[in-house]
């Protein structure tokens, strides 16, 4: 048991961690350029809801893009309400995924999966 909550507590001060560092890395890494383009990209709360969900369905991980989003605001790239857009997006994003996925179960996705890679083409 000791061994179990050790574990847990040592993990989360090492993504916490992890957290920080990255966010400096981005605060030195990007300037104005970055910062423009979130602005641009996820200036209204819904316009970043849609960002979640795209790039959630694009990396399929909400965890990575909730991470990448706590990043973002703690270099400063990004504020709040901005953040919660996308992390509600990324949320759905997870959700769309899965239901695709039990779709593709049901009906066969693969059946369809060339023409779309052609129409993608």
């Amino acid at each position: 048991m000791e061994e179990l909550i050790f574990g847990i507590i040592g993990g989360t001060a090492l993504l916490m961690y992890g957290v920080n560092m990255m966010g400096d890395g981005l605060e030195k890494a990007s300037g104005d350029t970055m910062k423009k383009i979130l602005t641009v990209l996820t200036g209204k709360v819904w316009s970043a809801f849609l960002v979640g969900i795209l790039l959630t369905a694009l990396i399929q991980s909400s965890t990575a893009m909730t991470l990448l989003t706590v990043g973002f605001v703690n270099s400063g790239l990004m504020n709040l309400s901005q953040a919660v857009g996308i992390i509600y997006g990324a949320n759905i994003g997870t959700t769309v995924t899965a239901q695709l996925m039990a779709f593709s179960f049901k009906f066969k996705l693969t059946d369809i999966a060339l023409p779309i890679l052609g129409i993608g083409f």
